[in-house]
């Protein structure tokens, strides 16, 4: 496992680099639901006005009602301010029931919509990335449009116009008052905006580094065996704690800066009460201002006051937001595989002729790991690649099931360049069983339905008999729905892959790629499988890579794959007449 690290440059490169704007962000979210935004602005602005009613009623209450001693008044007053407070009630429920749920389910909508990309993307991609880290990006950098949508937005909007609607009349009650409230206000303002320039690339990098903890830490618990097999804990803990650390000091940063908002708006808005608290006195002293407008003037002055603080909450979580979508859209931006290259050609009459011209492949620039591969595999036909460890089977068997594109040469099926076929309609006729076959959690019917899950049960037995699944399964006490746990840890390495080719032979598909499919069996396994191996490439296109020579004998064509080239070719027979390569192998696999 590798050490806990930033993004490699070159997993940067193959992103395009993307900074999602408010405006960009109003265009493709906000905008196609204008109608449910309008409805919550419509329910912000009566909640609103709504609110002023106590403080406007609390002025006519000292002014007015109490020295005259009113009771009729009073009890209108009471109705009123009891409506208001009901009218604030009911809009911020449905606020909540109508935008945050509308959040929550674009949430999902885009979880959805960025797992489909990303299952769209080459293997390439998924071979430098973490997937912890594409969890994270899936689940959690989405997650910040519920401030678009759901009542972020909105409360910004109405805290905007409850400070403007607070500002008019805080002038009308007293102008020299309101300037001087004003100006600290102003200043908080600027410290705000500057302080939102700072922390969105802190919010931006969280989320990078956020997707690395989590790569690494599901990378650490699928590899728990291995950890303590080698007691390597410490090391694992270090590895954590380091990344750890790096995200406790992006969280700082942010911090730091909220925390300079915070303490800002608290001294100048502070500075500001005491200000007014002086001028009031020296006013009502003076018998200029009523103990009711001071009163109003104060209550509103909070009306204007409390919102700007929460516009500068909404703010910061505005700003991660568009943060989290930056990289969302950088997920959304890539190419998927099928659209690498002119990819159109559809394939309806299928037959699984195969054949390489001239291929050679390179996962880094100037180091091809094949060069110049040319074989030709007919319809039905079983090729064997054999050679010793990094010679370049896996590579071929790679490029023959279309994960990797060959850097130069092409690659035939049915005549047509492949490179052009349409994925979806080569890859249906495509069955994969590899040396660590991947089940997933669930039960052993789940893994084998995986291809067809809508087989019938006379298709599921037939391949759990030619898979000689049913060879243990008989002994479960729960038989097929036996639950195998995460990656099939509780089954035998035998008990895996025999699930692996039953799942293969319920596919039916026309091209077979088996690598290293018996390296996982005990004597008798192998036994068992080479007859159900025996079944699935029959009058199927096979390509096999095997170790152990003996299993490929009635192979209709052996590559002898050497240093990335063909070194030898031909059938069993003929490679050892010819006491080459081959020669050596098999009479070296014999001796022992």
């Amino acid at each position: 496992m590798k050490e806990f690290a930033q993004p490699s440059p070159q997993k940067a490169d193959t992103q395009k680099k993307s900074k999602v704007t408010m405006g960009k962000a109003f265009k493709t979210i906000i905008w196609p639901r204008r109608k449910l935004v309008f409805i919550g602005l419509f329910l912000i602005l009566i909640s609103r006005l709504a609110g002023f009613v106590l403080p406007l009623k609390s002025k006519e209450l000292l002014d007015e009602i109490v020295p005259n001693k009113d009771m009729d008044s009073l009890y209108n007053l009471l109705w009123m301010v009891g409506l208001a407070l009901l009218i604030q009630a009911i809009t911020s429920f449905l606020l909540t029931r109508i935008l945050s749920v509308q959040a929550q389910y674009l949430i999902s909508e885009l979880r959805a919509q960025v797992q489909k990309k990303v299952l769209s993307l080459p293997i390439s991609f998924f071979d430098n990335t973490k997937s912890g880290a594409l969890v994270s990006r899936i689940m959690t950098d989405v997650e910040g449009v519920r401030n678009l949508i759901g009542t972020g937005l909105v409360q910004l909007v109405g805290g905007t116009i409850t400070a403007v609607v607070s500002l008019v009349l805080l002038i009308r009650i007293n102008p020299w008052m309101t300037l001087f409230v004003f100006l600290p206000v102003a200043i908080f303002g600027y410290v705000a905006l500057k302080a939102f320039k700072y922390i969105r690339p802190i919010f931006r990098n969280r989320g990078k580094i956020n997707a690395e903890v989590q790569g690494r830490l599901t990378e650490t618990l699928a590899g728990v065996r291995v950890i303590k097999g080698f007691n390597a804990e410490d090391q694992e803990n270090k590895s954590f704690e380091k990344g750890v650390d790096l995200l406790f000091q992006n969280v700082k940063k942010s911090l730091t800066a909220t925390a300079l908002m915070t303490s800002s708006s608290t001294f100048l808005l502070g500075l500001a009460s005491v200000g007014i608290m002086g001028i009031g006195g020296y006013y009502m002293i003076q018998g200029e201002m009523t103990t009711g407008d001071f009163f109003l003037f104060t209550l509103l002055l909070g009306f204007m006051i409390a919102p700007i603080v929460q516009m500068s909450n909404i703010g910061s979580q505005l700003t991660e937001a568009l943060a989290g979508l930056d990289r969302t859209e950088e997920l959304m931006n890539m190419t998927p595989e099928d659209e690498l290259g002119d990819r159109n050609v559809v394939l309806n009459d299928f037959k699984g002729n195969l054949k390489f011209d001239n291929v050679s492949f390179a996962y880094e620039e100037g180091k091809e790991v094949i060069q110049n591969v040319s074989f030709k595999a007919s319809a039905g036909s079983v090729i064997a690649l054999v050679g010793s460890s990094g010679s370049g089977k896996s590579t071929i068997a790679g490029l023959s099931a279309t994960f990797l594109t060959p850097n130069s040469g092409t690659i035939y099926i049915d005549g047509q360049d492949i490179s052009k076929v349409k994925l979806s309609s080569f890859r249906k006729h495509l069955g994969v069983v590899l040396q660590d076959e991947f089940l997933f959690e669930g039960t052993i019917r789940d893994n084998i339905l995986f291809p067809r899950p809508d087989a019938s049960e006379a298709q599921l037995l037939q391949a759990v008999k030619a898979g000689y699944v049913n060879e243990f399964t008989d002994r479960f006490e729960d038989g097929l729905d036996t639950l195998i746990g995460e990656r099939g840890v509780k089954l035998s390495g035998g008990q895996r892959q025999r699930i692996a080719i039953a799942r293969a032979i319920l596919a039916d598909p026309k091209i077979i790629i088996l690598d290293e499919a018996t390296s996982n069996l005990d004597t008798e396994s192998e036994a068992l499988i080479q007859k159900s191996l025996a079944e699935l490439v029959k009058d199927r296109t096979t390509i096999v890579i095997a170790h152990r020579l003996s299993t490929i004998k009635k192979a209709d064509q052996i590559l002898v794959i050497e240093s990335g080239r063909i070194a030898e070719q031909g059938t069993h027979e003929e490679l050892i007449a010819k006491e080459g390569r081959y020669f050596d192998l098999y009479t070296y696999q014999a001796k022992i």
